[in-house]
């Protein structure tokens, strides 16, 4: 018995927690879905290695397959820029999660965002620059995402819906031309269309934001055209060049032709 809390004494040491596997990444693996899917993704592009010219961040094991975090950012600034990226979750019934296109104060990119995960799936991002189309991936073990039922019942989850929030970060200064980080949440339940009344147990029929635009004057930050794989209200971090402009405005339309429309201060009244 000492040998083995010895062993164990010499594991936590090390900084392995009792039950996590002590890997430094998450690969992606092979993927005959990719295989099949991915001339309707890319078409016959040749896609380059993206590890030089980005990184993207997304946990091993999942705490919580319907709000997984992803994060991405451009290591390589003398490429590019990157104009738009693909966003694919290779084993999701719907694998291409997002189309995001990216305006000049945006660059070098750094985004995130949470997203759905229905089964142990790579994580893919397809970044389009100049130079041609570069990806990079993730291997995430989570199930259950996409069905995943909302963290309301159907009427709470839909009662406020459009409300947004901005959160600035390093906001001292109004000076323009410094690079800001921004989070924007969007109160939304984005259904998937594989989740069900936990009441009737009938199907919730699929409703999300399929648009999205985020601005600041008249300068696009980013576009976005989502699928069932954002999450829950969805969340989007980044970083950015403020020009000086006093709000971001953010335009979103959903699947059932909601439009919401909201003007976000970048800094709080003094």
């Amino acid at each position: 018995m000492r040998y083995i809390l010895a062993a164990l004494s010499v594991l936590l040491s090390a900084g392995f927690a009792l039950g996590d596997e002590p890997r430094l990444d998450n690969p992606m693996v092979e993927s005959p879905t990719w295989n099949d899917i991915r001339g309707d993704i890319s078409g016959d592009a040749p896609l380059l290695d993206g590890s030089n010219l980005l990184t993207l961040t997304a946990p091993y094991r999942a705490d919580d397959a319907a709000t997984v975090p992803i994060t991405i950012e451009q290591t390589d600034k003398t490429v590019g820029p990157i104009s738009s990226i693909k966003l694919v979750i290779d084993e999701n019934p719907s694998p291409l999660a997002a189309e995001i296109r990216f305006g000049p104060a945006m660059m070098p990119l750094k985004f995130e965002t949470r997203v759905r995960v229905n089964q142990y799936s790579n994580v893919r991002v397809i970044a389009t620059t100049p130079e041609g189309s570069y990806m990079i991936g993730r291997f995430v073990k989570a199930s259950g995402g996409c069905s995943a039922p909302a963290t309301k019942d159907p009427a709470a989850a839909l009662k406020g819906m459009g409300e947004m929030r901005l959160r600035s970060f390093d906001t001292a200064t109004a000076a323009q031309n410094v690079r800001r980080e921004a989070q924007i949440m969007i109160r939304h339940p984005n259904y998937s269309g594989l989740q069900r009344d936990q009441v009737t147990q009938l199907f919730i029929g699929a409703h999300f934001i399929n648009e999205l635009e985020v601005r600041q004057g008249n300068e696009l930050l980013f576009a976005l055209e989502g699928g069932i794989s954002i999450s829950e209200n969805p969340t989007f971090r980044f970083a950015y060049i403020d020009d000086g402009s006093p709000e971001l405005t953010v335009h979103a339309v959903d699947t059932e032709g909601n439009v919401f429309d909201q003007a976000l201060p970048k800094r709080p009244p003094a």
